[in-house]
């Protein structure tokens, strides 16, 4: 398995073919041949979505489907990625998904080096990696919108990226999307089951409300989970905790998480000066038409080391996204959970004790 960013989609089993097709035309970069297997039945390369989505619709069910073809961001760097599609047989056995997504590498999503113009300034990690964090959650929002929320249907109810190769409970993850907002407790509910039960996200996704609240009753008063916070901090999330939040109106709990998210730390507030300083220079720099050379020109080449890589996972910011379509998604960079987060917006609702 490929080290990630992976993205991870649920629907229910009846339409999972559907939304799988679906989001294909939003993924697939124009032009971009697409290979599709599917078992036994199928194993071809096609140059149109539309033959690739015939062959789909056609087959899965019987089979599940893989699909490997060209992706295409915002900014036209394209990269090769791997789309799949699991029946419900398929998910039972070993649950994988059921609909995900992972780029050939993880390069290609979470970049090892930038091209930016310092100006005079001086080198500064700190804005270094805050606009490595710019550039990877704008690229990691729109893949796990198109994945998720191709088109008005809202067919995929639930979904979430993480840097790891599974499906991780929602608040070990990097990224979350819910189809309704008025469902974002269930990232609490759903990390509780997964960490107290030892279930999979994968399984347990489409549980109605009322099943995921029986299953937090259900646990002795008292208990307590640990959910992943990469830097180090081991805040437990409480039975109590989570059924409070369950009960709460969903509207203070999206507020409680905007208010949170809106606070950066202090590193990070002191890095932000120097990082819109050179993004400012590096735009203008582009705009002249300006490309990286060795020995000369205004754009530097700065390799990402693990002085960037810390400073992301312990103050990455935090964006929380409602979308035209009702939904609601949460977003970090992939080297920090969005435990952080929930902790700090429980907190402030008076709910950890």
């Amino acid at each position: 398995m490929k080290p990630g960013p992976y993205f991870f989609a649920w629907c229910d089993e009846a339409e999972r073919g559907d939304a799988f097709a679906a989001a294909l035309p939003a993924l697939v970069a124009r032009g971009s041949y697409i290979s599709v297997r599917m078992g036994s039945d199928v194993d071809r390369s096609v140059n149109f979505v539309d033959e690739a989505v015939a062959m789909i619709r056609a087959h899965f069910g019987r089979t599940d489907a893989e699909t490997y073809f060209a992706m295409e961001l915002d900014d036209r760097r394209t990269f090769y990625g791997h789309y799949r599609c699991f029946t419900g047989k398929s998910e039972r056995l070993k649950p994988r998904g059921p609909i995900h997504m992972v780029p050939a590498s993880a390069a290609d999503i979470l970049p090892l080096e930038l091209y930016p113009a310092l100006g005079s300034g001086p080198r500064s990690v700190e804005a270094e990696a805050e606009l490595a964090w710019h550039i990877v959650l704008d690229d990691l929002e729109d893949l796990l919108l198109r994945l998720c929320a191709p088109d008005a249907s809202r067919r995929v109810s639930t979904g979430g990226c993480t840097s790891a190769w599974t499906w991780l409970a929602p608040v070990s993850m990097c990224a979350t999307y819910h189809a309704n907002a008025g469902d974002i407790a269930r990232d609490l509910a759903l990390s509780w089951v997964s960490l107290h039960d030892g279930e999979s996200v994968s399984r347990i996704a489409g549980l109605p409300a009322e099943e995921l609240r029986a299953r937090v009753e259900a646990a002795p008063a008292g208990a307590r989970v640990v959910p992943t916070d990469k830097s180090g901090r081991s805040i437990p999330l409480s039975r109590e905790t989570v059924l409070k939040a369950l009960a709460m109106p969903c509207s203070a709990l999206i507020e409680a998480l905007i208010a949170a998210a809106d606070v950066p730390d202090e590193a990070w507030r002191a890095a932000e000066p120097r990082a819109e300083e050179i993004h400012n220079l590096t735009v203008q720099a582009r705009a002249r038409g300006e490309g990286f050379t060795r020995g000369g020109g205004s754009l530097t080449w700065v390799e990402l080391t693990g002085e960037h890589v810390y400073f992301l996972v312990d103050h990455a910011r935090f964006h929380v996204r409602r979308l035209p379509n009702g939904g609601i998604l949460l977003a970090t960079h992939p080297y920090r959970t969005l435990w952080p987060l929930w902790s700090d917006a429980l907190f402030a609702l008076g709910l950890m004790p």
